[in-house]
């Protein structure tokens, strides 16, 4: 396996959490930007909300630390360009996936959840110190009975090592990465929407003070998402997402 040199590989056979570990690494031993937390299973994996994230061998579990030195506000513009690597990375795994990204972090294989991300940052005296950015792909299973249905490579017909997707992810997210420090977040989100669902797909959002439905109306220059309500714009920075009548 053959990563590009900016990466600095920390390999392990199990953890609790890569996430964990990178911010572990982070805190204690002021790792630099780059360095990659790669673990065959986790035992404690979490997505967003500190859900329970299933990680059997097989899958894709890693996470990316990164010291960007960026203002607080433009640290979660990184959090497109993950899922946007995730799905170019599985592109060139298989040809037989119908993939799409769902806000704000999910990866998605013929309208099924094929993959998720969890972002986490720190900050020190009003600036970034350091974002970790997690990624898990279903590769050879996915769990059953979820929410929000799951599927993997394998359920599609096609099969795909860990380290083979280890080694195409690094390379596309390197290049929406550099592209991110170089050009800011506008080509991250135009790359991103053209993988979204198209403009007017009804959506159920849940949210803490109840759900919002509307037609999906894109992002914002931030990355909020935009629900067209009856006319009406809104603007919604948190939620999950739902298609409209999933259950």
């Amino acid at each position: 396996m053959i990563l590009p040199p900016w990466f600095t590989l920390a390999e392990h056979e199990s953890l609790a959490s890569t996430n964990d570990e990178a911010k572990r690494l982070a805190a204690e031993d002021g790792a630099p930007d780059g360095t990659l937390v790669w673990a065959h299973s986790q035992t404690a994996g979490r997505g967003r909300q500190n859900r329970l994230w299933i990680s059997e061998p097989g899958n894709l579990f890693c996470s990316v630390l990164l010291r960007p030195d960026c203002a607080p506000d433009r640290a979660a513009e990184i959090g497109f360009a993950v899922p946007l690597a995730g799905l170019e990375t599985l592109a060139s795994l298989s040809n037989n996936l119908d993939l799409s990204l769902k806000w704000p972090n999910d990866i998605l294989a013929a309208g099924k959840k094929v993959g998720g991300i969890l972002m986490e940052s720190s900050l020190r005296d009003g600036a970034v110190d350091w974002v970790v950015a997690g990624i898990g792909l279903n590769l050879a299973s996915h769990p059953d009975g979820t929410e929000f249905p799951a599927t993997s490579l394998k359920a599609a017909g096609a099969t795909a090592l860990p380290e083979d997707a280890l080694a195409a992810f690094c390379s596309r997210f390197e290049h929406w990465y550099g592209r991110w420090r170089e050009e800011g977040f506008q080509p991250i989100r135009e790359a991103w929407l053209a993988k979204s669902h198209p403009p007017g797909t009804p959506l159920r959002v849940r949210r803490a003070d109840g759900d919002v439905s509307g037609a999906f109306h894109g992002l914002d220059e931030s990355g909020a998402l935009l629900l067209d309500r009856a006319g009406k714009i809104e603007r919604l920075d948190s939620g999950d997402v739902f298609f409209a009548g999933q259950e």
